[in-house]
């Protein structure tokens, strides 16, 4: 299996305190998600998140069609990072690392996705056709969507 690495990085005018209080609560997921993937949680997302825990969603990825998929907590570090893995869903692998660092003026967010997809050479085919793209745009749309929740980092002078 071919694996493929997303990586993404933004700075929000909020405490590190205040960014974990928002992702660290699985059901802001939704608020950052494009509606049309179809994303609705289905379990597990009805406490602040923690090392096991599993939550089940339906997501409409592709082509209309609607899929379960299981994801677990399996590491968490307050207010400095978490990892999410898929148990089951439309990938082979969903290795998926947030970090959380305080700079000036806010804190930077990372978002570090290692991915692999099923079908083999298939898999390998769709890959730049359709699911890179369509990653990029989902967090594309992330970025916008915090910006609009958050409002713009700005990058302190010094003189």
């Amino acid at each position: 299996m071919k694996l493929y690495t997303l990586r993404r990085t933004q700075r929000l005018p909020i405490s590190v305190s205040e960014a974990w209080e928002f992702f660290s609560d699985p059901a802001n997921l939704k608020t950052i998600t494009p509606s049309y993937m179809g994303f609705n949680i289905l379990s597990g997302a009805d406490r602040k998140m923690y090392p096991g825990q599993v939550i089940q969603y339906i997501v409409t990825p592709l082509f209309g069609i609607k899929m379960r998929w299981v994801t677990e907590i399996t590491h968490v570090e307050e207010g400095m990072y978490f990892v999410d893995e898929q148990r089951f869903g439309p990938y082979a692998l969903w290795h998926h690392k947030h970090f959380f660092r305080a700079v000036e003026g806010g804190t930077e967010m990372e978002d570090i996705v290692d991915y692999g997809l099923p079908l083999g050479f298939l898999g390998r085919w769709m890959h730049p056709i359709i699911v890179k793209g369509k990653l990029e745009e989902i967090f594309d749309f992330r970025r916008r969507r915090m910006l609009e929740l958050f409002g713009p980092y700005k990058e302190s002078k010094t003189v």
